[in-house]
């Protein structure tokens, strides 16, 4: 069973999103800002992250950098969410290290997909 981190600051999505990956038999970790984020992707190694990008304390762009320099989090997949739809809010979340992007509100079976696609097959 593959572990996602949710990194988000707002409740009701953090639940949603929570809530429909576990009916889909994911191990959900939550984090509410980015700073506790790195702290849980530090300590659990999750297999995936799902990013918000407007986050407190420390910001997604911020805390998707910081995970992708350090040596024991370099390798996890990072999905930016965002409000942003913008080509260049597309390109910033790459360029900071997202290895994929989703929009909010968040279209459920479009990102099922693109865990599956960054999840090795035997996790997803």
């Amino acid at each position: 069973m593959a572990r996602i981190l949710v990194i988000e600051d707002n409740e009701l999505n953090r639940d949603m999103l929570a809530r429909r990956l576990a009916r889909r038999g994911f191990e959900v970790l939550l984090a509410i800002d980015g700073r506790i984020g790195l702290d849980k992707a530090a300590q659990a190694a999750p297999d995936l992250i799902l990013m918000d990008m407007s986050l407190p304390e420390l910001d997604g762009w911020e805390a998707t950098r910081r995970l992708k320099a350090g040596p024991a989090t370099r390798h996890i997949p990072v999905i930016a969410l965002t409000a942003h739809a913008f080509a260049a809010d597309r390109a910033k979340a790459l360029e900071a290290g997202c290895d994929e992007f989703e929009t909010k509100p968040v279209d459920f079976a479009r990102l099922l997909e693109k865990i599956g696609g960054l999840l090795p097959e035997s996790d997803s």
